[in-house]
């Protein structure tokens, strides 16, 4: 297991605009937001990324050791980004058990060297995920940044871009089957609006699965509609802090069969054996190779 780092071991800085957080390791903005777990972070030409998340607008780059987050303040950093980035993981140890692990997931820690799992909102990925079902990233990106310019809230310009938050449940609520479909989501439409009534016509708490067993959180996710095995753990996972989780995609599915002898295997007894290969760190495990498998297309 990973080890806690403590608000007090960094050294953080305050500026103007933002905050400079002094020599951060295990944490590069590509990785990190290119991994296939987040899609409302878009590269800029400068290589920094600009993204909206717990109803904040910010702009994060690295700089050298140094990690600059734009459009904040000391107080938010502490409140809210602190825990938002994992920077209380200690990913150093955490990876030095991995690299020991196997040569497979060696290479693909030193690959994905500077990944960290975000700690996101679990409503927004309950949505989000659905729409990523069966989807390409652009158009996932896209289905998402509709619904949150008609149903969220104008949380502000930034660099000369008007940005909207995640509609909560309720918000989003109003929202009908076709007025969905018209937000580009395809077939997922039905999905989105059952779920989405489904919470608020039965008072659902998210923060519920926060305090949920791996299995039991597996199991009520699945209970709603458009969430299947795979996308129930990419919610877990990304959204409800259950990290043995272990979604199992077509880039995953060839990780198993390549690396790890599981040709053979169904999808749920694959996504069984690698959370029994991996233990309770099978989520960073996955994150780790699933972006090497995919960058690299691997098996392809």
């Amino acid at each position: 297991m990973s080890e806690v780092k403590n608000l007090d071991d960094y050294v953080v800085n305050e500026y103007e605009t933002g905050v400079i957080v002094k020599d951060v390791k295990d944490f590069d903005p590509v990785h990190i937001f290119d991994c296939g777990q987040c899609f409302r972070w878009i590269g800029e030409e400068d290589g920094s990324y600009t993204g909206v998340a717990m109803g904040k607008v910010i702009n994060v780059k690295r700089d050298g050791k140094d990690i600059v987050i734009d459009n904040t303040n000391l107080k938010d950093f502490k409140n809210i980004w602190f825990e938002y980035f994992d920077l209380g993981r200690d990913y150093s140890l955490l990876k030095k058990e991995f690299v020991k692990f196997d040569e497979n997931l060696k290479n693909a820690v030193d690959f994905g060297w500077g990944i960290r799992l975000l700690q996101q909102d679990g409503w927004e990925m309950i949505i989000s995920f659905i729409i990523s079902s069966n989807n390409r990233i652009p158009m996932i990106q896209r289905a998402i940044n509709n619904i949150c310019q008609r149903y969220g809230k104008c949380i502000g310009e930034y660099r000369g871009k008007k940005y909207y938050s995640f509609p909560d449940p309720k918000e989003l609520s109003v929202a009908t089957v076709e007025e969905l479909r018209d937000c580009k989501t395809g077939f997922r439409d039905k999905y989105i609006y059952s779920t989405t009534k489904d919470i608020v016509e039965n008072n659902i708490n998210i923060n519920d699965f926060l305090e949920m067993d791996s299995e039991t959180c597996h199991k009520e996710l699945m209970k709603f509609k458009g969430v299947g095995a795979k996308v129930a753990d990419c919610i877990a996972l990304f959204g409800m802090r259950k990290y043995n989780s272990f979604p199992v995609d077509v880039w995953v599915k060839r990780v198993m069969q390549e690396f790890y002898n599981a040709k053979e295997m169904s999808l749920p007894k694959m996504r069984k054996y690698g959370m029994d290969l991996f233990g309770d760190d099978a989520g960073f495990a996955q994150q780790y190779l699933f972006y090497y498998v995919r960058e690299l297309e691997i098996g392809k």
